[in-house]
């Protein structure tokens, strides 16, 4: 039997995962020298077909994980955790090879793995400091990702060289929000959405036009073992707090790219959550992250250009395309402005950090 997504509503319980899918956690627990005293599910991905559980063993906590994706996809990210535990000693979660003394067990059509469960592991403070600690931890992670190469018959995840069909992407779902506007325009939020679209779509235009003109083709012809990973899904629950040092987990996701994309992420997320643009908390997250994974001049430049894509606009609207007669509410109108808002405080902070790394290599 192969696992399917699965339909959640609300009279079930947060976490539910079909019958047959525990079964089949069951029968992959067998794989494994372990006695399991509990097994409790901390989080699923019904509409892809993931789960984790908790495990309580004999042999101290584990998390058993359900991988939603492909398994040659799931044998690169797999490969990944290894190299970062083995070869760079790196602050993630070890790997406990099953009784055969391979790192994962498929069954269903997907790939599952026990891992280590890091305890005591807790958030940093949603503060500066917090943030800095999460870049500078972020930095190390992609400087010890560097030199990775996947197992035989793993996929290549990357998208190192994607980024201009990513900007372009962005540009082009612009006219896609503007037709759902005009066609769903008595919806309280398509007046707005129009209003502020044309906005956006030419600052995405303008950030396409920086990158062509910009090294980012010199960069990418490094290669990617000379960039190494990023993890694609870092946040402030994904690096943690542990009791020697930042750890890094969840790494399902992770792909060969430019670093400084999950710092961007990073940057652009946190000042969202602080509903304005801060030059210090900016500058200082830059500056954390630099001291683990050095930024040069040219990298910096492709960071500004990043910065400068109306990505929170296009992140929270595009949604929109898949069922506007639901999404184009009251609410999402307060969420536009807010945006807008937001956007506004952006310019004048990249302006003033712009030329950081062009006088005397940084500040």
């Amino acid at each position: 039997m192969f696992i399917e997504p699965w339909i959640v509503d609300e009279t079930m319980h947060e976490f539910f995962v079909p019958d047959y899918i525990e079964q089949m956690a069951e029968d992959v627990l067998r794989h494994y020298d372990l006695s399991v005293q509990s097994r409790q599910v901390v989080t699923t991905k019904p509409d892809k077909g993931g789960a984790i559980w908790k495990l309580e063993t004999n042999k101290g906590p584990k998390s058993l994980k359900l991988l939603h994706r492909r398994p040659t996809r799931s044998l690169f990210s797999l490969g990944a955790q290894r190299y970062l535990v083995d070869v760079q000693n790196a602050n993630v979660p070890p790997i406990v090879q099953t009784k055969e003394g391979t790192d994962y067990v498929e069954a269903g059509g997907k790939l599952w793995f026990v891992a280590e469960w890091i305890e005591p592991l807790f958030p940093v403070t949603k503060d500066l400091e917090g943030a800095k600690q999460l870049c500078y931890a972020l930095g190390e992670f992609h400087r010890l990702s560097k030199g990775y190469v996947p197992p035989k018959g793993a996929e290549i995840a990357s998208r190192l060289y994607k980024w201009p069909k990513t900007y372009e992407k962005t540009i082009n779902k612009m006219d896609w929000f503007r037709q759902l506007a005009k066609a769903y325009k008595e919806m309280p939020a398509s007046a707005m959405l129009l209003e502020v679209v044309d906005r956006f779509q030419a600052q995405a235009r303008e950030s396409f036009t920086r990158l062509q003109q910009s090294s980012y083709n010199q960069l990418v012809e490094r290669g990617h073992s000379e960039w190494g990973l990023v993890h694609q899904d870092y946040g402030w629950s994904n690096g943690q707090m542990g009791a020697d040092g930042m750890w890094i987990i969840d790494l399902d996701g992770v792909a060969y790219d430019l670093p400084i994309r999950d710092l961007r992420k990073l940057i652009s997320g946190t000042m969202a959550d602080l509903y304005r643009w801060d030059a210090q908390w900016v500058r200082e997250m830059i500056r954390a992250y630099h001291e683990a994974n050095p930024i040069d001049a040219s990298l910096y430049d492709i960071l500004m250009i990043d910065l400068s894509l109306p990505n929170e606009f296009y992140k929270n609207l595009k949604e929109v395309v898949y069922e506007p007669e639901l999404f184009l509410t009251e609410q999402t109108m307060q969420l536009i402005e807010l945006i807008v808002a937001t956007d506004e405080t952006k310019w004048p902070v990249l302006a003033e950090i712009e030329n950081d790394w062009k006088e005397n290599g940084n500040r």
